[in-house]
């Protein structure tokens, strides 16, 4: 049984209770929080993702995968983190990845995310994890567009390599936060994928001329700005002429591009040791030149003024995606339902809250 817990309605949200409370936040109350509030979402991505790269009140380890020997294209991963400071909360991220859902009409990827208290440890909120997940990603690729397109003239064609949940969601931030395209390319094997993206874009009047490419080559060779938005398991993009143009790629799902592309481009990512792991890109490129040369720094650095970026070469962008962006995106939207006085809190969730008893 569920019900409104009074308490959210009067105490501040974010003081620890005396009595552990365990609340449950449906996938339409994250959404209801996070629509229209794009600005400030990428403020709170920006916030945390500075703090978790200053070194000194972030814990980020190593997400863990569970593979499944029976389907080897499935997994489910756990991705814990810490943050303290005036967030104070811990977390993880559960989240599978079934590439078979698509053909049954369901999305690739369901999640959860469960928050703990920071000076008790009690878990005190599970919430639905998808939106949040998608939401912190399509936030980073927005801010990463802005500061890596500082040095280059500013992007007039848009491509979607990869039309599912993500591109969408990339899409809704950039058009947020002040981006617009004279045209937008979509490029999908699957035609109702491409076809539901489509209608978004023309839903969204912010795309400009939409153009529907047959071949990966005419889309990435007709884009300033390429994002890779798939479900791939391994690299299937590696002719390098395809990226003469240079252009700015928003390499999103880490798996699309071969060695030879990423070492003859620019690359930049959100946390090196994350990102060289797991049969990335950038860890199968680390495995070919036998260095780590290759990486020109962390989008971090490109935002403190460390590095600068050539123009020359195809830009990359290859986050691995952060635990911890998860965990204060997931706080975020915890006190905004509190606060708002909708907080449905498990009665009797925790058992035994004595020692003595």
């Amino acid at each position: 049984m569920t019900r409104i817990h009074p308490a959210a309605m009067t105490c501040p949200v974010s003081a620890p209770a005396s009595t552990p409370t365990f609340a449950v936040i449906s996938g339409a109350q994250v959404q209801r929080v996070l629509t229209g509030c794009e600005d400030q979402v990428v403020e709170v991505i920006d916030d945390a993702y500075r703090l978790h790269c200053f070194g000194s009140s972030t814990e980020n380890p190593r997400s863990c995968f569970l593979r499944l020997p029976d389907r080897p294209s499935c997994r489910i991963t756990a991705l814990p983190a810490s943050i303290g400071g005036q967030v104070g909360v811990d977390g993880v991220k559960w989240i599978s990845s079934f590439p078979g859902n698509v053909a049954a009409g369901l999305p690739r990827a369901s999640a959860v995310l469960i928050l703990n208290d920071h000076d008790t440890g009690y878990p005190f909120a599970c919430m639905e994890g998808s939106i949040i997940s998608a939401t912190r990603t399509a936030a980073l690729a927005a801010l990463a567009a802005e500061w890596l397109s500082c040095a280059r003239p500013r992007p007039a064609r848009i491509g979607f390599f990869g039309t599912g949940l993500i591109a969408r969601y990339i899409h809704t931030y950039l058009a947020a936060t002040g981006w617009s395209f004279d045209e937008t390319g979509v490029y999908d094997p699957a035609s109702d994928s491409v076809a539901g993206f489509r209608g978004y874009l023309e839903r969204s009047g912010a795309a400009g001329r939409i153009t529907e490419h047959h071949s990966a080559e005419r889309l990435i060779r007709t884009s300033d700005v390429v994002v890779f938005a798939t479900v791939a398991t391994r690299p299937h993009v590696g002719d390098l002429s395809w990226f003469e143009h240079n252009p700015l790629v928003l390499h999103m799902s880490q798996r699309d591009l071969t060695p030879e592309i990423v070492l003859a481009s620019v690359n930049i990512v959100d946390d090196v040791e994350h990102c060289l792991t797991t049969n990335t890109s950038m860890a199968l490129a680390e495995r070919r030149a036998g260095n780590r040369d290759f990486l020109c720094g962390t989008l971090d650095d490109v935002m403190d003024g460390r590095v600068s970026l050539p123009v020359d070469r195809p830009l990359v962008f290859s986050p691995f995606g952060l635990g911890v962006l998860d965990v204060v995106l997931g706080k975020y939207v915890y006190d905004e339902v509190a606060r708002s006085g909708e907080l449905r809190v498990v009665d009797d969730f925790f058992h035994e809250l004595s020692r003595y008893t």
